[in-house]
């Protein structure tokens, strides 16, 4: 049992850089532009100690509501007994970077805006259901001038 409680106890494998990637971070990093509304997701790197968030932050999403020169603040719900708590983080923007989590979605209202205006121009009521992948359409293999072929291994040769 561990008997020790500190701001990093347990984090020898979530506090961890993959292979190939220790060091500091690239500059790219610093040269992201955070906007308030913004969402983004909390990845402690471990190589920059100053402005870390707490382990339980880490892998969370949240929203920008402050942005510093260094630093954002990020709003994070936390589930505290039956409710959610709204939590404000200060972390530097080392340990940020831009959500993926409605890039998907906000491509899918860019399609939706085309079909209702391709609906328009046609009269027609739009249909913005996502249909899953359909099997393949059947079709006939005839063997006219598309002989069968027999498959084997080629027979072993030493050659020396």
């Amino acid at each position: 049992m561990p008997r020790s409680y500190g701001y990093r106890a347990r984090t020898r494998h979530l506090f961890k850089k993959e292979f190939k990637t220790k060091g500091l971070p690239h500059i790219s990093t610093y040269l992201h532009i955070y906007q308030i509304g913004d969402l983004v997701d909390i990845k402690a790197d471990p190589s920059i100690q100053r402005g870390m968030p707490h382990k339980f932050y880490h892998g969370k999403t949240g929203v920008v509501f402050n942005v510093t020169p260094r630093a954002v603040g990020v709003i994070v719900r936390k589930i505290v007994g039956n409710r959610y708590l709204e939590k404000r983080v200060n972390v530097r923007i080392e340990h940020v970077r831009h959500s993926a989590c409605r890039k998907e979605f906000l491509g899918r209202v860019k399609v939706n805006a085309k079909i209702l205006a391709d609906a328009k121009a046609k009269g027609e009521k739009p249909s913005y259901k996502r249909i899953p992948q359909q099997p393949r359409e059947g079709h006939v293999v005839t063997v006219v001038d598309n002989l069968p072929q027999t498959l084997r291994p080629l027979a072993f040769e030493t050659t020396i």
